[in-house]
């Protein structure tokens, strides 16, 4: 009976966040009504210049705040990045039908006061405190002319015309958690890197706030989610959530091209689909991988993260990966998602196939070797449409 190639293969790299500018990461744990929020941004400025500003369905609590360590941060992406795997084709004299060889297993790679200005102006400061590095408000507000000048004039550094989307988030009753860094306290505290902020809350509404960071935005920026759950996969309800391409077998040269490739295919994906789409780019039991791209995330990694309900045996938690690229006039939304009872294991994985280069002499080498041409070409073919390059530019490259 014929071997199944299922999700085996030497793995030999990943396409991380790093490889995408302007590239927030969120980890947004869900069990019930409750929600833990690590979210991360690539800021790398002056601190001065750092605010955020992030609408939530209830007043936020210092006890409901945390700052993360970005390395765990780092490890989820790690463990679940789309992947390049290798395989190897076998002697096909050895082994009879080469389609049919089996292939090895894979192997691990491893605040000042200002109520007074505020209330003039319909705003209200529910909460305040510092966490961390970062002092931090929870505000709330009658209406959004005023909470724009309320925070320009206490230095809170916000995009120009964002009232109207400040708006709509005051008519649901939204608060907003306000950050921004406290100096003296990072200087204490001995971090240069902005860590992540962690926020907690109970609510029904299960969604991510991306709107106000379109405002003004120079570009398209990617977003990259990473939602645990007990059930199973996450999707959004107000977008289509699309798997991305995924077991295509490609020329062998784009192992050293393989962050060129990835991001070229990713921009195709989005281009095909109008930018209007997000993305799966994994979904697995966080109990294990193959292959494995990092080692899975211990249970106290998994509980930094705010997943409560962890033990220190076999975790019963999902991992989602959702990846969005997004600008206001494609992403009009905030992002509302669903869990789901899928757990279907799904990974972005991208083959490479090895020739066999033996000169062993029988019938079925003889039909092997007659066949890697038209493996080859196919293999170019499947390249230039993930990713929009040019065939001819391809084949030239696959002779170097």
């Amino acid at each position: 009976m014929p071997a199944a190639l299922a999700f085996c293969g030497f793995y030999v790299a990943k396409a991380d966040t790093g490889l995408f500018n302007q590239a927030s990461q969120v980890a947004l744990v869900r069990h019930g009504d409750r929600t833990v929020i690590t979210m991360a941004s690539d800021f790398r400025g002056d601190p001065t210049e750092f605010a955020v500003v992030i609408p939530v369905p209830t007043v936020i609590t210092e006890d409901m705040v945390r700052v993360a360590d970005r390395a765990v941060l780092a490890h989820l992406d790690a463990y679940s990045s789309p992947r390049l795997v290798e395989y190897f084709d076998g002697d096909p004299c050895a082994v009879g039908r080469f389609e049919d060889r089996r292939v090895p297993r894979a192997q691990v790679f491893a605040a000042r006061s200002v109520e007074e200005s505020g209330r003039s102006l319909g705003v209200t400061i529910e909460a305040q405190y510092t966490v961390g590095e970062y002092d931090i408000l929870i505000l709330s507000a009658e209406q959004s002319d005023g909470l724009e000048t309320w925070l320009r004039q206490n230095d809170y550094r916000i995009p120009h015309g964002a009232s109207a989307v400040l708006r709509s988030y005051i008519r649901q009753d939204m608060k907003f958690f306000v950050a921004r860094v406290n100096l003296e306290e990072q200087a204490r505290l001995g971090y240069t890197m902005l860590r992540p902020l962690q926020v907690e809350y109970t609510s029904p509404k299960f969604m991510l706030p991306i709107r106000l960071g379109t405002v003004n935005a120079i570009g398209p920026q990617e977003l990259f989610v990473y939602a645990i759950t007990r059930r199973g996969r996450v999707e959004t309800t107000n977008y289509r959530t699309v798997k991305l391409p995924t077991g295509m077998e490609i020329p062998v040269y784009v192992r050293d091209r393989f962050a060129d490739f990835y991001k070229a295919m990713f921009a195709e994906q989005v281009r095909k689909h109008a930018m209007s789409t997000v993305f799966t780019e994994y979904a697995w039991d966080l109990s294990w991988c193959d292959p494995c791209a990092a080692e899975p995330l211990s249970a106290d990694e998994l509980r930094q993260l705010g997943v409560w309900w962890v033990e220190d045996g076999r975790p019963d938690a999902f991992l989602t990966r959702l990846h969005v690229r997004y600008d206001g006039d494609h992403f009009p939304e905030d992002l509302v998602f669903q869990e789901t009872a899928d757990r279907t294991n799904f990974q972005g994985r991208y083959v490479l196939r090895h020739a066999w280069t033996g000169d062993t002499l029988c019938a079925e080498a003889i039909r092997y070797r007659a066949s890697l041409r038209e493996r080859r070409e196919r293999e170019a073919q499947t390249l230039a449409t993930l990713t929009g390059w040019d065939i001819n530019t391809i084949r030239r490259d696959m002779r170097r």
